[in-house]
């Protein structure tokens, strides 16, 4: 009878500390096989039996820490996490049993367990016992940090303050302060320093509302230092150390409220004169804004030079924060006033700002130059001309009239708009390919989730051509390749194919691991029917049949290749090689695939010309394919109305939701009454209301599957890049920006898709919107009025937003295509104008105008601008306004400034 292993299994945890103080290390580690044995009886319990058996877990663990005599051994037991539990655990007696062993051995084990970062926060309370008495130094790892300052601020006192009714007295918890708890911590000097040097600050640094409020870490930190218990010194310098370093905001805060709560001299400011320039340039804005003001009070107190003000503005000009360069356009100001002669030095870096977006602050900056430059000062005129060049349009001739040594305007010059090129495709061939290469590429995307169309579409026709070809040598091939994959054992049984990708189905039925039956037509995919789903699932069910049908063909009626395979990787099929290969099949004498036929028709390219050829094939799907080719081509048309989105519900309640404009697909009879049941869900009717919660990841391949119908697929499309643009959602804009390169008209609804984009809340789905804008204008196939159109209607329900769409036209512009940018806007100005302006439109106005003042467009003004440049005051609205107005009353003018600008 083994006393040891009965008090562990009963969890008798002092029965358990009794045993094992009085043995010896050789017997202690005789046990550890026996509660080895039973740790891994544990690990088969399931979570009932575990949270039952809690006292033996317990037990155990305590057991198998005292029996290890290794200091590495030890600490391995006690963080392992299948001996913990959820709940919290009382150390004491683990620390009491390890009390009696070497303080060497302690030491050891605690620093071990502190450099554990999964557990180090549990077992902070142990550690510090098992350090007691070592006279050994802190742990300096994060988590050990981390884990001291919360356990510094949550600190308590039991004191006997509650009585029973008996009259005894019950301990009830107490706060400790703060203070008292770091002055009595014989660490606090050791581990304060190492506060400023973890990867991320601890997070109850942080705890305060605010910084000088006493018990709260930033004033208890100035006050250890104002006692000398911690170098005032080491706090200053360990703070900016660690804002020069970066990071987030939030997590950087409590570094400037610490230099705050010091409350540094002008010495002590001074000394740190190049890092206060390193943080106004580089640092997130509200720490450069920090910096910024640390500089602005040095300058004050003279102490900061002229060389030095001129470095830190030339940084901060740079910043793309408006508030931070306009200040530091003032403080230039007041150093040019107090000393003139500074400023061949200043005004080159008050230069800075000529690159600025924002015309206001260029022209601020300009204004500047022109108050303090002197006659006499040619080199400077000089070298500020060439500072000039970056200048907008329109201030380049005041910068002219006042440097003298810009290029005089020698006549007009046409404006030449830059858009990138068409995307190229990439033909997509597979004949030719050999079996090496087919198992390879297989074997790569059995270990992937990501597999593009190219390499899907190129792994299934090769399947098909080796397993037409030779299924044997294929299948050999392919048994070592997938020998990781459980559905290619032999002793798994026939796989599922509901669990399997298209290329793994191909293989799976090579390798003769399906049954036919669960490959039949009428068979329900993933357990459901062709029913009412949404529109992911419908496209994912036509891949996963056209797969299954290969597959099935595999085992009955092997196909010579696919039909479907496509000429380019965008997954367009060409006619000719659509004809080629009904031409071969006839040949071969094959039996197309009902559903890779479907495939074909909906990926080929509709050209009449080839009508001829597909009907002189006098088969079945010859005739069918030239009709298919005649036919209109148009998209299935679509309905379009406004619809109150109503409130939104959060978890912190209801938030009201912007109106917004829904598309409503109408019936297409071809596709209900000529192809498989699997593609009649793309034919029906959809109101495109319904936002889809459905996998991402997969929206790129189904774009594959009618890669001739951009409308309906941007019908699809449109309530997920509505939920990028009223809500928290992202990602559906990269699926626009492929959409955009695929064949078909690009009729309103793609417009509108794009207009919708333009202003989602995240700045990657914009961007890919100002993709899918520069695409069609490269392609010629931007309708810019409707653009503009669309992007009123959507500004005025709210849908988009004008300082969003003011960011994603700004982008576009900056890519050269200030007319196609322009043209857009026209159409859209009105919306937030006409009806009173509307918040965001001066940063609006300010876009068009720069638009204007490159291109040189001229023509009526829009509406409701004419009100706007009336506006009194210098507000960015009606600045703006008389802005672009100028620049469309003088056309012209504008353009040839560019020009030789």
């Amino acid at each position: 009878m083994n006393t040891l292993l009965d008090a562990v299994r009963t969890g008798r945890r002092t029965l358990v500390t009794h045993l094992i103080t009085p043995l010896t290390d050789a017997e202690r580690r005789a046990h550890l096989p026996e509660l080895t044995a039973l740790r891994a009886e544990i690990r088969t319990w399931d979570w009932r039996r575990r949270w039952d058996a809690e006292p033996t877990l317990h037990a155990l663990h305590l057991a198998g820490a005292g029996c290890h005599t290794g200091p590495a051994a030890a600490a391995s037991w006690i963080a392992a996490r299948d001996l913990r539990d959820a709940r919290p655990r009382d150390t004491a007696p683990l620390a009491a049993l390890l009390a009696g062993r070497a303080p060497a051995w302690r030491a050891d084990v605690a620093h071990r367990l502190a450099a554990r970062t999964a557990t180090v926060a549990d077992d902070y309370p142990l550690i510090r016992a098992l350090l007691d008495g070592t006279d050994a130094p802190a742990p300096t790892t994060d988590g050990f940090v981390h884990a001291w300052a919360r356990a510094a601020t949550t600190a308590t006192d039991t004191t006997p303050t509650d009585t029973t009714p008996t009259g005894r007295h019950r301990p009830r918890p107490r706060p400790r302060p703060l203070r008292v708890t770091l002055r009595e911590d014989p660490y606090t000097p050791h581990l304060v320093p190492h506060l400023f040097e973890t990867a991320e600050p601890a997070p109850s640094l942080s705890w305060y509302d605010t910084p000088h409020t006493p018990g709260r870490w930033p004033a208890e930190l100035a006050h250890l230092a104002a006692e000398g218990t911690v170098e005032r010194r080491t706090l200053i310098d360990a703070s900016i150390n660690r804002l020069l370093r970066g990071g987030r905001t939030a997590h950087l805060a409590f570094y400037t409220d610490l230099l705050d709560v010091l409350d540094l001299t002008t010495d002590e400011r001074a000394e740190h004169t190049a890092d206060w320039i390193a943080l106004a340039a580089d640092a997130p804005s509200p720490t450069a804004g920090r910096a910024q003001q640390t500089l602005t009070t040095l300058f004050e107190a003279g102490r900061l030079p002229a060389d030095r003000l001129a470095e830190m503005s030339q940084a901060v000009l740079f910043r793309p924060e408006k508030k931070l360069v306009r200040a530091q356009l003032v403080l230039l100001g007041k150093a040019l006033r107090r000393r003139g002669e500074d400023r061949s030095t200043l005004l080159p870096a008050t230069a800075a700002a000529f690159g600025h977006p924002d015309t206001v602050l260029q022209e601020k900056a300009l204004k500047l130059v022109a108050a303090h430059l002197r006659p006499g000062d040619d080199a400077l005129r000089t070298d500020l001309a060439f500072e000039a060049e970056h200048l907008g349009p329109a201030l380049r001739r005041t910068a002219a009239a006042l440097l003298g040594a810009l290029a005089d305007p020698t006549g007009p010059a046409g404006y030449e708009e830059t858009l990138p090129a068409a995307p190229a495709r990439r033909p997509l061939t597979t004949a030719g390919r050999s079996l090496a290469e087919t198992v390879e590429l297989l074997a790569a995307l059995a270990k992937t989730n990501a597999a593009t169309t190219e390499e899907t579409e190129t792994a299934l026709d090769l399947l098909v051509r080796h397993t037409h070809r030779d299924r044997t040598a294929l299948a050999t091939a392919l048994l070592p390749a997938l020998a990781d994959r459980s559905w290619a054992r032999q002793d798994t049984g026939h796989a599922d194919p509901d669990h399997l990708s298209g290329p793994e189905l191909l293989a799976a039925a090579v390798l003769g691991r399906l049954d036919a039956a669960d490959l039949a037509p009428q068979r329900p995919i993933n357990g459901r029917g062709f029913g009412q789903h949404c529109i992911h699932d419908a496209l994912q069910r036509v891949t996963t049949a056209r797969a299954r049908e290969a597959a099935l063909r595999v085992l009955t009626d092997p196909l010579p290749f696919l039909l479907a395979t496509p000429t380019w990787d965008c997954g367009t099929l060409e006619p000719q090689d659509l004809i080629t290969r009904l031409t071969d099949y006839t040949r071969q004498g094959a039996t197309p695939a009902p559903a890779d036929f479907a495939q074909a028709l909906l990926r080929v390219r509709r050209d009449p010309h080839a009508a001829a050829q597909a009907e002189a094939l006098a088969t079945d799907e010859g005739r069918r394919l030239a009709a298919w080719l005649t036919a209109d081509g148009a998209p299935a048309p679509h309905t379009r109305h406004v619809t109150d989105a109503g409130p939104r519900t959060w978890w912190g309640g209801q938030q009201d939701m912007p109106r917004r404009i829904v598309l409503e697909l109408t019936e297409h009879l071809v596709i209900q009454k000529e192809f498989p049941a699997v593609f009649h869900p793309l034919g029906r009717p959809r109101t495109g209301t319904g936002h889809c919660w459905h996998w991402r990841g997969q929206e790129r391949a189904h774009l594959a599957v009618l890669p001739q119908d951009r409308e309906t697929q941007a019908v699809w499309l449109l309530p997920d890049l509505t939920g990028c643009a009223i809500g928290e959602d992202r990602g559906a804009g990269e699926v626009l920006s492929r959409l955009a390169e695929l064949g078909g008209p690009a009729g309103p609804a793609l417009h509108l898709a794009v207009a919708t984009a333009l202003g989602a809340r995240h700045p990657e789905d914009r961007l890919a919107a100002v993709d899918a804008l520069l695409v069609l204008a490269a392609s010629g196939e931007l309708d810019t009025a409707l653009l503009g159109r669309d992007l009123a209607e959507l500004l005025r329900l709210g849908t988009v937003k004008p300082n969003r769409l003011a960011d994603a036209a700004r982008t576009a512009a900056a890519t050269g295509a200030y007319a196609t940018t322009w043209a857009v806007l026209a159409g859209a100005l009105p919306a937030v104008l006409a009806d009173g302006p509307a918040r965001g439109a001066g940063e609006l106005l300010a876009v068009a105008a720069d638009c204007v003042e490159h291109c040189g467009a001229g023509g009526p003004l829009p509406e409701g601008l004419a009100p706007a440049a009336a506006r009194k005051g210098t507000s960015q609205l009606a600045t703006q306004a008389r802005r672009l107005r100028t620049a469309l009353d003088n056309p012209l003018e504008t353009a040839t400034t560019a020009a030789t600008g």
